[in-house]
Order: C-alpha cells, then sequence, then structure tokens
C-alpha cells in the first residue's frame, strides 16, 4: 500500500503538476495531509495573517493513476479518515459569510476526547470526520485548491467521509487526484470559514471506470445518492445540483422528465455544502433505496 506523505502537497489543481506517486487501478493510498492552514496555528497567539495565502488548503499529490484517461471516471471510495487529537479554528475580519460581523482575528484550539470534539466545559459535539478538498486535475489552466469545481476541490460537503465514494472527472492522463482539508466536525455551510479543521491520513480505493456515465462529481454512502455543482452564487449552484441529479434519473433509472422532476420534487433534499469558498457549492441528496426499486447497482 502506498502512502503519500504530507510534504509532498499542491496548492493549485492542475494538469501541469507532475505526480508524486503512480498507482494502478483498483490500488488502496493513504494520504497524510496537514489542515488547511498547513498545521501553522499550533496555539491561541499563532494567527490567521500570519500563515500566508501560499501555504492555505494544501491538497497531498498528485496521484496518478495507471490506465486513468480524459473522459474516464476516477471511483474514490473512502475507507477509513484518521484525525489528530486536535484541531483548531479561525475567524478572521472580512471573510466568511459573517464577515460584517467578525471584529478581530482570533484562534480557538480545540481537543479531541472520547470521539467528540471539546468545544467548551458546556458543549461536546461528536465528531464525524469529513474531506474539505478532494479532486482531479481540471482541463486546463491552474485552480486553486481553495475553489471547487466540475473537477472536485474544495467541495467542503460534510458527506465525504469513512465510507462514501466519489466519482470525480478524469480530465487528464493519470487523473492527477489530491486531497487535504480535514475536518473533524463540520456544518453544512461552514458559514465562519472553517470547520474543526485538522491534521489526518486518508485511505481510500482509486478504481478507474471508462467513460462518465453519471453527472459529476457524484457522491454515494450508505443511504443516498448525491450530485455535487459549484458556482457563483448559490441560485446557480442549485439549479445545477438538481439538473445533474435529474439527468441521473433519466439516463439511468430511465424515467420521463416529468416522472424524475416529481420524484425529486418528493423525495430529493437540495442542501448547502459551503457559502464560504471563492464559488458555492450545494448537493440534492436522493435515497439510495431508488436504485435498489428499479434494480440499479452503481458500478
Amino acid at each position: 500500500m502506498k502512502i503519500i506523505p504530507k510534504e509532498k502537497f499542491v496548492i493549485s489543481m492542475s494538469p501541469e503538476h507532475e505526480a508524486v506517486e503512480t498507482v494502478p487501478s483498483g490500488s488502496t493510498v493513504v494520504f497524510e495531509a496537514y489542515d488547511c492552514f498547513s498545521n501553522k496555528l499550533e496555539t491561541t497567539a499563532d494567527k490567521f495573517s500570519k500563515v500566508g495565502w501560499d501555504k492555505i488548503n494544501p491538497a497531498t499529490g498528485p496521484l496518478y493513476v495507471e490506465g486513468a484517461n480524459p473522459g474516464d471516471t476516477l471511483k474514490v471510495e473512502i475507507l477509513d479518515i484518521e484525525i489528530a487529537d486536535q484541531g483548531v479554528m479561525a475567524t478572521v475580519p472580512g471573510l466568511g459569510s459573517l464577515k460584517n460581523r467578525i471584529n478581530e482575528e482570533t484562534t480557538k484550539i480545540i481537543p479531541i476526547r472520547d470521539g467528540k470534539a471539546i468545544f467548551s466545559e458546556h458543549i461536546e459535539i461528536p465528531i464525524d470526520p469529513m474531506i474539505g478538498v478532494i479532486g482531479t486535475a481540471p482541463k486546463e489552466g491552474d485552480i486553486p485548491t481553495g475553489s471547487p469545481g466540475d473537477h472536485g476541490a474544495n467541495m467542503d460537503c460534510k458527506k465525504i467521509t469513512k465510507g462514501a465514494t466519489l466519482y470525480l472527472p478524469v480530465n487528464v492522463a493519470g487523473g492527477m487526484l489530491a486531497m487535504g482539508d480535514a475536518h473533524a466536525v463540520m456544518s453544512d455551510g461552514e458559514v465562519l470559514i472553517c470547520g474543526l479543521e485538522i491534521p489526518s491520513k486518508t485511505t481510500v480505493k482509486v478504481t478507474v471506470l471508462e467513460g462518465q456515465e453519471y453527472p459529476l462529481p457524484f457522491l454515494t454512502n450508505d443511504t443516498h445518492l448525491m450530485t455535487i455543482a459549484a458556482a457563483d452564487t448559490l441560485d446557480e449552484a442549485s439549479v445545477r445540483a438538481t439538473e445533474n441529479m435529474h439527468a441521473f434519473l433519466e439516463e439511468q433509472v430511465k424515467l420521463s422528465a416529468a416522472e424524475a422532476g416529481m420524484l425529486l420534487s418528493l423525495v430529493g433534499d437540495l442542501k448547502i455544502c459551503q457559502i464560504v469558498n471563492p464559488l458555492k457549492t450545494t448537493r440534492m441528496e436522493l435515497p439510495r433505496n431508488i436504485l435498489e426499486k428499479y434494480n440499479i447497482t452503481l458500478k
């Protein structure tokens, strides 16, 4: 099993990056990762402004997967997410949805004990580790890891957890998968500018699927199917995520356009992933048992 150390990272997704490791399709790989602040906020005296944007959202990789060609899909099964014993949060004036209400830089160190984040003497929050940044290289250009897109990256979807499977586009040879920005716990919206940011070690299985049958990025877990979309506004992202799930129902489940729309209005839940990155991300969730009723199996 290959282990990619956290020191091998990128701060953008680009077809120009060189792979730091190469594996065959079907391999299991461990990605060690810094937190989104490059582990630079170690005490409450350390502040976001001292980190530098060149050290924000490092993504370990990229990984070249043999046999992955443009037009294919990279299936990434999240087998495990290990996290450190403490995480960090920060407030920054002028950033996030609370930018007009936050007046000072602060840093809060939050320990993890017995599966809970110890926010204060009164509040303990069950952890649910997830990966904030995970994506492949775009077809062209150099996109910061902090920005989401059709290639994935900083989607900040709290459902990208252990046991989930993420399908990503292969835009360049090898796919060039990179990931980082783990959170011990994060709410939908990520309304400040961060979740509970934490160093991580993520174990994944990567498999190349020929062609792109699903609307990408596409996420599944034991209970739901999810289409994730990024756009300048929440309205645009919401429409894209909904249209993508509608297309899935038409193309894979073979429902008519009318039936697919009706079904989404009855059991499809539109959720906000985050509202603080350069682009906003949303997801449309559909109960996975829909597939069972139509005897459909995902690849």
